[in-house]
């Protein structure tokens, strides 16, 4: 090789060895500086997983039309609840918590959104939860916890897709079926024995939740809902041991009538003991927060669905080992749409949004005495049959708005074709029944009224014409404009038609299933109104 061309190349040789050194060294950089980026997120990924681990399980046990009252840990001696008092025994026991409605899917919704019921657009009874509300239990997913829901269902179809699985009964254990197959006002059951509680997924679900994360169960029951079954559980309650309020009368039909709500309600205590011991078994006791209530009041009248306490008055239970300690009784009001943002809390969701109501009730794990509420208010919407009330209820009082004070005090139509209703009719007849008894059969009923608690428990004593209490009077009349005020409950233009007759319970023409939601009944008046509105056609020439 000639002696220039040598040289060229050991120039080349010579100047391009640091280049090549570079070039490989840059690849060497990047690969580490990509490693250590992975390693980093790798580190950060297991930092999340880590604190996510750590935070509590939830398990929300819902009872459909259990009265507050109807337990061991509520003062009831004879019906057998020994599960429902263990539970109160390991945890905090409510005494004053109450519901934002008396009325199955409404106080649901309120539940999940933690919203007041008008505020969800699911206020009537049926209405589905639309899609555009904000649950609790979304932002619980989007933090990493597994979301499941068994039993009772009662939402709408807009939010399933809010939890992971949904194990759903049929409607058939609480609903009459469609058409003319309602006719007789009989249930046509899909289910028998034990499968009728609603309960029989409770335990699969909670054996199916995903193992590596945090998880929330909504588990809904259907009992204590008529209809009733006879033998239910072995020895059941007897006739002696039925506790009855003043606006019942004493007859054995009520007794007996009452005789299997009780014993449906041993049922559920039966299932809630299955689900505790199951944690136990699968060692998360420790780990896991549970909370027992009911979705509204006992299904008799003069209870579910009105703003009375037996209405409105839900037996709240929550236990969490090592964060509550066991047997304390909480005697502040609280009320359920204070669930949401406890939960949210609990869960380290720090900026939840704007939509929640309520307020966080786990400062009262510890301090139970602290008072965290002036005032809860309830409200009285649709439900088979129109109506609408409002009420407000501090520490002793209670104020109700009857905005249809026209209508009778009819109580849903499942309690109007019971036993114990048709036993107060049977007695009107005979001029046999008390003032109280008397209340769903007079209009027009007072447009207000006004009660203290503490010396009228059951609300008999309507103190809203007593000059004494006029001051009182004002005073939540004003809690309550207030409240209507800033949640933006308004009076409805047009009434909801009733779906049964007042006084036989059965269906009306006007019942169609599936229930149109309030948005495509707002679309009908819309187009209703419109053809009304429109000028009639030009006479042919």
């Amino acid at each position: 090789m000639p002696p220039r061309r040598l040289l060229f190349l050991f120039i080349i040789l010579i100047l391009g060895a640091p280049w090549c050194g570079w070039g490989q060294t840059r690849a060497a950089k990047a690969k580490a500086e990509a490693e250590a980026k992975a390693a980093a997120a790798s580190a950060e990924e297991a930092r999340k997983t880590e604190a996510l681990l750590k935070l509590p399980n939830f398990v929300l046990i819902l009872a459909d039309d259990l009265g507050w009252d109807d337990l061991s840990p509520f003062g009831h001696e004879s019906i057998m609840t020994p599960n429902l008092q263990r539970l109160a025994d390991e945890g905090m026991r409510f005494e004053k918590a109450f519901f934002t409605a008396s009325s199955c899917s409404p106080s649901r919704a309120s539940i999940l959104t933690g919203r007041y019921p008008h505020q969800t657009d699911a206020e009537e009874l049926h209405w589905p939860v639309p899609k555009e509300q904000v649950t609790f239990v979304e932002k619980l997913k989007d933090k990493g916890y597994w979301t499941g829901a068994a039993g009772k269902w009662h939402l709408g179809d807009e939010v399933r897709d809010r939890f992971d699985k949904v194990l759903e009964v049929d409607e058939s254990g609480f609903q009459l079926p469609a058409g003319a197959e309602a006719a007789s006002g009989e249930f046509s059951e899909t289910t028998e024995g034990d499968a009728q509680s609603g309960c029989a997924d409770w335990i699969p679900l909670l054996k199916e939740r995903a193992p590596d994360r945090p998880f929330f169960l909504w588990l809904a029951s259907l009992d204590p809902h008529r209809p009733y079954h006879e033998n239910i559980i072995e020895d059941g309650a007897h006739p002696d041991e039925v506790r009855l309020p003043p606006y019942h009368p004493d007859t054995p039909a009520v007794r007996a009538d009452y005789q299997a709500y009780y014993d449906e309600i041993t049922r559920l205590d039966r299932h809630v003991g299955e689900v505790l011991d199951e944690l136990e078994a699968q060692g998360l006791t420790e780990k896991t927060m549970v909370v027992f209530l009911s979705d509204n009041g006992r299904p008799f009248p003069r209870d579910k669905t009105t703003l009375y306490d037996s209405g409105v008055r839900t037996p709240l239970l929550m236990r969490w080992p090592g964060r509550i300690a066991p047997g304390l009784a909480c005697e502040k009001i609280v009320s359920t749409v204070d669930l949401a943002k406890t939960f949210l809390s609990l869960a380290k969701i720090e900026k939840p949004g704007i939509t929640f109501e309520g307020v966080d009730l786990s400062p009262l794990f510890k301090e139970p005495a602290k008072p965290i509420r002036d005032y809860v208010f309830a409200e009285k919407n649709w439900h088979d049959y129109e109506d609408r009330s409002r009420s407000v209820r501090n520490e002793r009082y209670k104020y109700i708005k009857n905005d249809y004070a026209d209508l009778p005090l009819t109580p849903p139509a499942d309690v109007v074709r019971s036993a114990t209703y048709v036993e107060l009719l049977r007695l009107l007849e005979k001029d046999g029944l008390t003032d109280a008894q008397k209340i769903h059969f007079l209009t027009p009923r007072a447009t207000e009224e006004l009660y203290d608690l503490r010396l009228d428990p059951h609300e008999l004593e309507n103190l809203a014409a007593d000059e004494r209490y006029a001051p009182l009077l004002r005073a939540m009349r004003a809690a309550l404009a207030d409240w209507q005020a800033k949640t933006g409950d308004v009076v409805p233009e047009k009434r909801t038609v009733d779906e049964f007759d007042r006084l036989t319970g059965l269906p009306t023409p006007e019942r169609v299933r599936p229930r149109p939601s309030k948005k495509q009944r707002v679309e009908t008046e819309t187009v209703a109104a419109k053809a009304a509105a429109a000028p009639p056609p030009a006479p042919a020439p």
